[in-house]
């Protein structure tokens, strides 16, 4: 659990983005409807958007904060609620301050707007609140519970997202793949989102991949499907783990994106019976000390290919290859 230095707002902060619009040069707003937001995801689809060369987009943010926030008595002052949108592929970090809307002071709106050049695919959208505590100004005493996502292509609210998978020949291919000419696939996850590079030079490859319904061919498409999205897991987790924030006391943080989402994901597996942040931090220390970096890797093997559903799959093939030979023998 991260420790603060001065007193934080007990309960909890929550997030809503109640509408969104999005604006080309010398056209009016549009106005997106209900489907492009989803409540339950807490994610804002801008790809839904008729006007495809929309350069602004506009938010319509509301929070609603514990009342301890403005008791009287209270430990801080000049209470504000700000909205902060954070793309770290472009290093992008947009604020827009709230205005309270109750005498209550509990209730907070205002809007956030964002450009279109500034952003890379997905961005996070949080509440923070700002106060002046023990005479220094600018301190988070708390923040929302649940943050949004804002994808700029999708034209779907969801937030789970598959990876990519491009055909190539790997031989007269990009530079970067001729050195694995005799791999069925490689993993990237330096993108917008995890790629699976197949290598169509790789003999039958091809058929395989064209293959559908319950023939052998159809039955090897989908378990070797599900072997690389087990590859792809953990060639995530090892690109995140590896790639950590780390707050000065050493606390290493969630990176944003589908980097933190798959280590949400996979940490429950590969450290069971402790909370994420304990299971990051573990991880962590095993991974830049002297021991312990190894004995992980069967869990996070184990973790991967649940999260790619290896073993059903697998049941699947087996099963599906020993109900052809039967039919072919009667």
């Amino acid at each position: 659990m991260k420790v603060f230095p001065y007193p934080r707002l007990r309960g909890t902060v929550s997030l809503r983005v109640d509408a969104a619009r999005v604006k080309a040069p010398e056209r009016s707003r549009e106005q997106l409807d209900s489907r492009a937001r989803s409540v339950v995801e807490r994610v804002v689809a801008l790809g839904m958007a008729e006007t495809e060369d929309w350069d602004t987009a506009t938010l319509t943010v509301s929070a609603t904060i514990p009342s301890k926030a403005t008791e009287p008595g209270a430990p801080w002052s000049d209470i504000a609620v700000v909205a902060v949108l954070t793309d770290r592929s472009t290093n992008t970090r947009v604020t827009s301050r709230l205005a309270s809307d109750a005498e209550s002071g509990r209730e907070w709106r205002g809007e956030l707007q964002m450009l279109r050049s500034d952003l890379s695919d997905r961005a996070d959208l949080t509440v923070q609140v700002v106060a002046t505590v023990e005479g220094v100004p600018g301190r988070i005493v708390g923040e929302a519970s649940d943050d949004w996502i804002i994808d700029v292509g999708s034209d779907v609210p969801t937030r789970e997202q598959s990876f990519e998978i491009k055909e190539v020949g790997f031989a007269k291919g990009p530079r970067r793949l001729q050195n694995f000419t005799d791999a069925p696939w490689i993993v990237n996850t330096s993108g917008a989102l995890p790629t699976v590079h197949i290598n169509t030079d790789f003999e039958g490859m091809t058929d395989v991949l064209e293959a559908e319904g319950r023939g052998p061919e159809g039955l090897v498409n989908a378990m070797m499907v599900s072997q690389m999205a087990a590859d792809v897991w953990i060639a995530v987790f090892h690109s995140a783990i590896g790639d950590l924030e780390i707050e000065a006391d050493g606390t290493p943080l969630f990176p944003y994106g589908w980097q933190g989402e798959v280590l949400r994901e996979m940490l429950a597996d590969v450290v069971p019976d402790r909370t994420l942040e304990d299971a990051l931090r573990e991880v962590h220390r095993r991974r830049v000390g002297a021991t312990g970096w190894a004995e992980l890797q069967p869990r996070i093997q184990y973790a991967a290919m649940r999260r790619a559903e290896v073993p059903r799959a697998l049941l699947e093939t087996v099963r599906g290859l020993e109900k052809l030979k039967r039919e072919d023998e009667a």
